[in-house]
């Protein structure tokens, strides 16, 4: 069980890995746009993190709960920002600092809220 657990999290890591990086990529961009790294980051995020807090409530330790909430709620954001918007050639530079702006915070209140 804690292999498994720790294949999640190396997963995880990959999925915020692979949106921050597809969204650093565009920094000197003049038009933004979303890329296929930040499509697949944002849905292996989602998805690993639900694998995640199922294999959290399975165990002994209490789950912070809202903890979860607010980080599942970032996640779906940036999953539905991402997924409408994929289809466009470019995107409004504040969309993409929103994506990005979300994809820090959701990392924030992972390692800072304990």
């Amino acid at each position: 069980m804690q292999l498994a657990y720790q294949i999640l999290v190396l997963i995880h890591l990959i999925g915020f890995a692979a949106l921050f990086g597809g969204f650093l990529v565009q920094l000197r961009s003049k038009e933004p746009e979303i890329n296929a790294a930040m499509l697949h980051g944002s849905l292996t995020l989602l998805i690993t993190g639900l694998a995640l807090v199922t294999l959290d409530e399975i165990g002994p330790d209490p789950v912070n709960h809202l903890k979860i909430a607010i980080k599942l709620i970032i996640t779906a954001v940036i999953v539905l920002l991402v997924g409408k918007n994929r289809k466009f050639a470019a995107i409004p530079r504040g969309l993409w600092a929103l994506i990005g702006g979300l994809t820090i915070v959701n990392a924030a209140v992972a390692v800072m809220w304990q």
